[in-house]
């Protein structure tokens, strides 16, 4: 069993998954209007990992005994002044996920909560791809920003795939 305090900080931090996950698709349509599929694509498959990430939370909180509380999330921003400036958002906010996530390891620590310090590794690890792969891209559309090598970014960004990871079941479908 979890203590109350970690299952409501775990709580929060679905929420904030979601809210990731709602984010990546705002990103997703605002380069969807701009004819650029490819960076779509890219927000897209950002946006079904962060779901994923959102159960990977769901089904813990569920496997501990403590109670999943769905709770509101807020509208993301639907417009941003280029591509630059949505990728800068994108390595801002995996930085603050990044500071949550540690937040909570630090509260399983103070705890003595082995287990869910344990399923937190998890996500450390995940965080720091998450923070390098928004600024390599970054990077790239600072490159190009000012050429036609937008295009072939866009036609680059377009290849990347989901895969679900092996441990996370996609709602009922039985689907892993």
């Amino acid at each position: 069993m979890i203590s109350e305090k970690m299952g409501k900080a775990l709580n929060e931090q679905l929420k904030w998954e979601l809210y990731s996950g709602y984010l990546y698709l705002s990103m997703a349509t605002y380069f969807k209007d701009r004819g650029l599929d490819g960076f779509a694509r890219w927000m897209e498959v950002q946006a079904l990992e962060e779901l994923s990430h959102a159960m990977k939370f769901y089904s813990y909180l569920n496997e501990r005994g403590f109670k999943v509380d769905l709770q509101p999330i807020d509208g993301p921003p639907t417009t941003w002044d280029s591509p630059v400036a949505v990728f800068e958002h994108v390595l801002e906010h995996e930085q603050h996920v990044t500071k949550r996530i540690h937040d909570l390891v630090d509260l399983a620590i103070e705890e003595r909560d082995h287990g869910t310090n344990n399923f937190l590794q998890w996500f450390v690890g995940e965080q720091v791809e998450e923070e390098a792969s928004a600024a390599e891209v970054l990077n790239k559309v600072k490159l190009v920003q000012d050429g036609g090598g937008l295009y072939l970014l866009d036609r680059e960004l377009g290849q990347r795939l989901f895969n679900v990871p092996p441990d996370v079941t996609i709602l009922n479908t039985g689907a892993k």
